[in-house]
């Protein structure tokens, strides 16, 4: 049975931190889906890359007041 997708709220943090919350959770789930939120364009693109690096693609990208909803998965 697959976990429930985690989501990982990055909104206020500079980079690293963002990609290092996701990469955490890449090494800590079970889930086939990560969410993620950012409220940078920087954030939301080394998020991506940094996933995309392990495998993950990008689901969904949501826009809504200059904050980034990142649905990743596996």
């Amino acid at each position: 049975m697959s976990e429930r997708a985690k989501t990982i709220d990055a909104r206020g943090l500079s980079c690293p931190q963002p990609v290092l919350l996701v990469m955490d959770a890449i090494k800590t789930t079970s889930s086939n889906e990560l969410i993620v939120l950012v409220d940078t364009d920087t954030s939301r693109e080394n998020v991506i890359r940094a996933a995309g690096s392990q495998g993950w693609q990008v689901k969904e990208i949501e826009t809504e007041n200059d904050e980034y909803k990142i649905i990743l998965e596996k």
